[in-house]
């Protein structure tokens, strides 16, 4: 068996410099140079502790990264359409034409709206801490722009694959947001956020049909719903279409997805059966967590 054939990506800003000798003259690299050493400076000074080598290290790696996670942002679409050679005179020319320092800015940019996305569906007051959301910045800038000058980076990709997963993530918590601003009650202002709990509430209660959305619920209510639905054997899919007719086009196939995802689950089966009351309300805290209130009002 041939050994499988490695290709060595070094960092963009690495692979563009490797141009200037042909492509630039001795003045645009000695700047380039100069405002490199400014970011690596700063960097120093804002992420790592400027006043050891180690620090200094570290920080030439994060502007390498910060530098090239800007560059493939810039010149992606036209990388799409062209090789890596090219790709790289591509950047050379940002580099040499926008500065390194715009180029930075725009990586960095991309981390800090990374960093804004939420990671998960469980949403807590303190994601919205100043302190927090600095230190959650500070640890994915380093995650992402740590790049060896001399080792395949693959900052960008990862990049691109937690953007989509916090953008998918973010869906979620919008839809729970948007029932619980119209729960039937009144709407749910509660800092802490079970999204996924919210979005399971809403779509157990909606097979009582009529369109009512609950984000939000209590044993009582709970019991109450279970002997309905028990009673009057309502037609679980035209209540899941009447909720669906009450939620906005944006949140729809989240709702749509995880109704997909109940309809034949163990719970909405036991809602339907004979099972005793109290294991039923345990069932559903497996589900809701801490948007249910599990004191008997």
């Amino acid at each position: 068996m041939l050994p499988a054939i490695v290709i060595e990506k070094p960092p963009r800003l690495i692979r563009a410099i490797r141009l200037i000798a042909a492509h630039a003259d001795a003045d645009e690299a000695a700047g380039l140079a100069d405002e490199l050493s400014g970011i690596t400076a700063m960097v120093a000074e804002k992420f790592t502790n400027d006043r050891t080598a180690e620090g200094i290290q570290r920080a030439q790696l994060l502007t390498i990264g910060g530098v090239s996670l800007g560059l493939e942002h810039l010149v992606k679409e036209e990388m799409e359409q062209r090789d890596d050679e090219q790709g790289d005179l591509d950047a050379l020319d940002v580099l040499l034409g926008e500065g390194a320092e715009y180029v930075f800015q725009q990586g960095f940019r991309l981390i800090r709206e990374l960093a804004a996305l939420p990671e998960d569906t469980l949403i807590g007051e303190f994601d919205a801490d100043p302190v927090y959301s600095q230190r959650r910045l500070k640890e994915l800038f380093v995650d992402i722009c740590t790049a060896d000058p001399g080792e395949t980076w693959t900052g960008y990709e990862r990049y691109l694959g937690q953007l989509k997963q916090r953008k998918d993530v973010q869906a979620v918590v919008r839809a729970a947001q948007w029932l619980r601003r119209h729960h039937w009650e009144g709407p749910v202002k509660d800092p802490d956020l079970n999204a996924e709990g919210v979005i399971a509430l809403a779509i157990v209660f909606g097979v009582e049909g009529g369109g009512r959305i609950v984000a939000r619920t209590g044993q009582k209510e709970f019991e109450r719903f279970v002997q309905t639905v028990r009673k009057s054997k309502p037609d679980f899919e035209a209540g899941w279409a009447a909720l669906l007719e009450h939620v906005p086009a944006p949140h729809q196939a989240i709702i749509a997805d995880r109704i997909a995802s109940y309809r034949n689950s163990i719970l909405l089966q036991n809602i339907a059966g004979k099972v005793p009351m109290k294991q039923l309300f345990v069932e559903l805290e497996n589900y809701a967590g801490s948007e249910i209130d599990a004191e008997y009002p």
